[in-house]
This record gives C-alpha cells, sequence and structure tokens, in this order.
C-alpha cells in the first residue's frame, strides 16, 4: 500500500491547488461534455462510485491520507476514466514526490474533462516544475484560449519560452499580459532582461523610459535606469537620470545609495563615504538595505586598506537606530571578531544569545568565537547549553567531544560522541561515520588500540569513504606495524580521493617505509613535501628517517634540524641530531607526540 505523509510536498504553485478540497458540485461540473471515449457505469456502480468518492474527501479532510488514497483507489476500480478519482490520485503521487506518475494521472484527467480548468492548470504546474516547457506551452495555449478573462496566464508562458529559449516569444507574450494588466514594473524589468539577453539594448532601455513616463512622480525608475547606465560606465547618462529623481524625490532612499556607486565609480571616495552616511541615517531605508551598504562599505575599506573607524562609527549609528535587530548585533560581532576585538565581539553574540536564547545562529557564531581563541571552557559551556536548547544539532555534540579532547578528558570526549550517535538519524551514515572516527582517534590518544581500531571499522561500515578515518586507521596501524598491506589499501584509497594532500601522502610513504621499501617512501614523502603548505615537522622528521635509510645520512641529519626548528619536540629526535643516527620512537613517544589536532575536524 502507498504510504503518504502528513504533511504535503510543495511543488511550485500546487499547493494552492492541492490544499484546496474539491466540492462536489465542483468535481462534476466538467461532465456535461463527455469524450467519446469515457466509461458507462451503471447506477448501482455510480452509488458505489459516490460512497468511496465523500468517504475519500471526508477521511482526506481528516488527514487520513493512506485510507482516502484507498478509497479513490475503489473509485478507480469501478470508473477508469473518472477525472475526479484521477485528479485525487495524482495529488497522492505529489505528495509523494513522484511527479512522472502524478503527470500521467493528470493526462487522463485532462483527456476526460478537457473543459476544466483546474486539471489542466494542475497539469501545467507540474510540467512546467519538471522543465517539460515544450508540453507547459501547449497547456498554456488552450488555457488562454479558453479562460481570456484570466490574463495572468499569460506570464506561466511567458516563463516558459524563456526558459526553452524562445525570447521574441516570450516578449510577445508579456506584451500580451500587459494588454490585459496594463503596464507593470515587474514586466517590464521582465522585458528589459529578456531584451539585454539578445543584445537589443535600444529596447530594453525604452522599457524603462516607458516606465518613467508611465509614472513621473516615482523617483526609483529613474533611479534604476541610472543604475543601469552606470553598470554600462556611462556615467554621464547615469548622473543625468539620478538628477532627474532627486528633482521629482530628493528624500528618496534610494538615491544616496545610487549616488556612493557614482561617487566610487567616478573616483570621489569622501563623497561616496558621505552618500553611504546619509543612507544609513535615512528612516525610510529598510534594515536590509542598510546591512547590506554597510557590508559593501566595509570591503571597499578592507581593499583599499583603510582604516574601519567609519565602520564602527555606522554601526553604532545602526544599532542607535534599530537596537533590537539581532541581525544587525551579529553583523558587528563578526566585524569586531575580524578586527579582533574578541570581547567586543563576544559581548554582541551574547546580547542576541541572551535576549533569543533559540537564535541558533548566534550560538554558533559564540561558538566559533571561542574556537578561535582556543577558549575550551567556554566552549564546554556553550555546548552544553545548546545540548539542551538544540537537541538534534549535532555541531555542538561534536565540539563538546573537541573541546574534552583538547582538555584531555577523553572518557568524556568518548561518552558525548556515543551520546550523539544515538541522536543522529540512521540515514545520515555520513555523521555517524564521522563520530565514530572521532571515538577510534580519542581511543587510539589513550592507547586503547583494539577500541579505537574497532570505532573506525564501525566509521567504514557507514561510510567506506570517510577520507579523515581511512588516513587515521592506516597511518595508526602503521606506527604499530600491523596490517601493513590493509594499511597501504586505505592509504592509496586516500591519496586517489585527494591526490593533493600532503597529509594523506606522507601516510602512504610512512607505510612503505615501515615495510622497507625505501625508495618508494623516498619518492613518496618528496611529494609530500612539495605540496606542503605547512612546514609540517612530522613531515620533514619522516623524510630525515626516509633518508637515513636510504643511505643518505648526511642529509637525514640536516632533515631531522630542520624538524626540531620547525618545532618538534621528542627526546628521541634530540638523540638522532647528537648520535646522528636513526632510531625508533618508544611507543610511548608514538602517543605522545601525536598531533592533538587531529581530532579537531569540521563538522
Amino acid at each position: 500500500m502507498v504510504r503518504l505523509t502528513l504533511i504535503y510536498k510543495r511543488i511550485g504553485t500546487l499547493c494552492i491547488l492541492f490544499c484546496s478540497v474539491c466540492t462536489v458540485s465542483r468535481a462534476y461540473a466538467d461532465d456535461d461534455l463527455t469524450p467519446p471515449d469515457r466509461q458507462t457505469i451503471s447506477v448501482g456502480e455510480q452509488r458505489k462510485f459516490d460512497y468511496f468518492y465523500y468517504e475519500g474527501i471526508r477521511l482526506k479532510n481528516a488527514g487520513n491520507f493512506d485510507a482516502s488514497y484507498e478509497m479513490f483507489k475503489h473509485c478507480l476500480e469501478i470508473d477508469s476514466t473518472s477525472s475526479v478519482a484521477l485528479f485525487e490520485i495524482s495529488s497522492a503521487y505529489i505528495q509523494l514526490d513522484q511527479p512522472e506518475k502524478a503527470v500521467s494521472l493528470l493526462k487522463k484527467a485532462v483527456k476526460y474533462s478537457p473543459n476544466n480548468q483546474e486539471y489542466r492548470s494542475t497539469l501545467a504546474s507540474l510540467l512546467f516544475n519538471m522543465e517539460m516547457f515544450g508540453e507547459v506551452v501547449d497547456e498554456y495555449e488552450i488555457l488562454i484560449k479558453a479562460f481570456p478573462e484570466k490574463p495572468e496566464l499569460n506570464y506561466y508562458l511567458a516563463e516558459s519560452y524563456t526558459r526553452m529559449g524562445e525570447i521574441g516569444k516570450a516578449i510577445d507574450t508579456y506584451n500580451a499580459l500587459e494588454n490585459g494588466m496594463g503596464m507593470h514594473e515587474a514586466i517590464s524589468m521582465e522585458k528589459f532582461r529578456l531584451y539585454m539577453s539578445i543584445e537589443q539594448p535600444d529596447s530594453a532601455f525604452n522599457e524603462l523610459k516607458m516606465l518613467v513616463d508611465k509614472f513621473p512622480m516615482e523617483a526609483r525608475h529613474p533611479i534604476m535606469i541610472g543604475d543601469l547606465y552606470l553598470q554600462r560606465d556611462d556615467t554621464i547618462q547615469a548622473l543625468n537620470y539620478y538628477n532627474q529623481a532627486r528633482k521629482i524625490d530628493p528624500e528618496s532612499p534610494y538615491f544616496p545609495v545610487s549616488m556612493a556607486n557614482y561617487y566610487e565609480k567616478t573616483g570621489q571616495r569622501d563623497a561616496a563615504k558621505q552618500q553611504i552616511r546619509e543612507a544609513l541615517t535615512n528612516e525610510r531605508l529598510d534594515v536590509n538595505t542598510k546591512m547590506g551598504i554597510l557590508a559593501r562599505y566595509i570591503i571597499q575599506q578592507q581593499r583599499s586598506k583603510q582604516d574601519n573607524d567609519g565602520a564602527d562609527t555606522l554601526f553604532h549609528t545602526l544599532l542607535e537606530q534599530h537596537p533590537d535587530e539581532s541581525r544587525l548585533k551579529l553583523a558587528y560581532g563578526e566585524f569586531l571578531a575580524s578586527q579582533k576585538k574578541f570581547d567586543e565581539a563576544r559581548f554582541q553574540y551574547q546580547l542576541v544569545t541572551e535576549s533569543e536564547p533559540e537564535n541558533i545562529n548566534a550560538w554558533q557564531q559564540l561558538l566559533q568565537l571561542s574556537l578561535q581563541t582556543k577558549d575550551m571552557d567556554e566552549v564546554i559551556r556553550i555546548c552544553n547549553k545548546c545540548r539542551e536548547i538544540f537537541p538534534e544539532a549535532m555541531e555542538f555534540r561534536l565540539y563538546l567531544g573537541i573541546a574534552y579532547y583538547q582538555q584531555k578528558k577523553y572518557q568524556q570526549a568518548i561518552e558525548t560522541y556515543l551520546e550523539g550517535i544515538s541522536f543522529i538519524p540512521k540515514e545520515n551514515t555520513g555523521l555517524i561515520s564521522d563520530f565514530y572516527g572521532q571515538i577510534g582517534d580519542t581511543y587510539f590518544r589513550i592507547k586503547e588500540t583494539g577500541n579505537a581500531f574497532e570505532a573506525y571499522e564501525n566509521a567504514l561500515k557507514y561510510n567506506d569513504k570517510n577520507i579523515a578515518v581511512l588516513n587515521n586507521y592506516a597511518y595508526y596501524l602503521s606506527l604499530l606495524k600491523r596490517e601493513l598491506t590493509k594499511a597501504e589499501r586505505m592509504s592509496a584509497q586516500c591519496i586517489k580521493m585527494d591526490p593533493e594532500n600532503a597529509t594523506y601522502i606522507d601516510t602512504y610513504a610512512w607505510i612503505f617505509f615501515v615495510q622497507g621499501n625505501y625508495p618508494l617512501a623516498k619518492m613518496y614523502i618528496e611529494q609530500a613535501l612539495s605540496k606542503d603548505k605547512a612546514n609540517n615537522a612530522e613531515l620533514i622528521d619522516h623524510y630525515g628517517d626516509i633518508l637515513y635509510k636510504s643511505g643518505e645520512k648526511e642529509k637525514a641529519v640536516e632533515q631531522w634540524i630542520k624538524a626540531k626548528e620547525a618545532g618538534k619536540n621528542s627526546e628521541t629526535l634530540d638523540r638522532k641530531i647528537s648520535g646522528k643516527t636513526y632510531l625508533e620512537e618508544t611507543e610511548d613517544e608514538l602517543f605522545n607526540n601525536m598531533d592533538e589536532e587531529s581530532s579537531d575536524t569540521e563538522p
């Protein structure tokens, strides 16, 4: 039996059509014209049909979609040409996101009730969403002829022509739409865009000029034309239209924005800044537009390497105007963080989390700031709080585990990851795999290698292409000199997936080193170093070991010294340098010198 969800899947405009319930009178209103192949049923069958149909509608209204679907199926068993039953079942398939089946049924519904506007409109809308524009055009042309009093149908036809690349026909259809509805800014702008796409700029600009003539007291239209001229670097024409707009409405909130662009284009930066200030203090301009203006201003300041004191002042101006606007506080916090004013940024984020505790974006930004400043106590506080507010937001559980790991609270980290797995939907196998990967890394850090490798195996069961797990698993096996063939295979898989990653190539080189294949080890470690942008001390130390075993002992010592200078602290490394000889690290050193940042991965 088909299982229907309780939540309708909304496909374009179809949600409006299917949220309404067909009344019986409407359902049968299209039967006066019966196609020749329409099935004829007896009076008794009609009574059964009516019972199942009415019961299907009742169940549908009650939200029992599975049962209503079965009722409409019974209707079709009685009369396979019933448009009302075909329509209702097609609606079920739309809910199940099976548009192909829905289209097939709707075409039959239209065939048997060709004069029903709802059926044909629904079919056209569904075909449009499936990008079957040739058929869409046919349906809308029929609808437009049948319902000339509905000029809005031309909009969908024009959009279909546009998507087909029939720009001339699209423009003609928009013209027909204007004949029925009158001149409208949205239609004129669409025609402008189409004319520009076929390189007819004169016709394009003429559309906008007609708008100016039609609405002479609307300042936005000449501003729009000025903006378009400015985009084409015609600053003279742009200024002419801006001045025209200023005469119409000198207080227009859009005018200073466009003039700021004009002054920037003509190299008048101080004048541009003044226009930006005027725009941000204009009470007629909405806060979203103001935030966009300010963001652009900040980017320009950064590009020109100018100080951001002006931006800080403008933020304060906006906050005075919109003290309750949380998005503005978050944007200001982000700006302060970029200036390394971390305490001030944290204050802005906390204002939002205190006033809007369910604003997950504010918590996320506060968390990222704490990670950036490596304040693990604050990370733990934030993540524990967010586990309560957003129990299904896995990033907070992941970072909580990472914070515990950084604080060497390994058992708490493992418990956090295990608890998190219980909240992850079973179908999200990638995230489950990542959590098991973190568990494996943590177990390995506390020398519980059996549990670590079991966790890695679980991770790969859920995602056998989890590249971080494959690499760590392979590397740790090589450190312990276990299952080297398996380690080699996993490491090769990593390089195949990401051939530019120096760490993955280093793992591959080290596995060959452990196997005693020094020529291949040297070839791959040199590849790794050529791709390493971080001067990784571990890679350099490995290079020294490989060079020593390859007979290049003096070069090996040079690399060991470089590894120490790059930040590696190891008693074994010191002894290798002083004794000018290769030494294996002890097991304790293998664990103590692990790169603890390996578990600090993004969710």
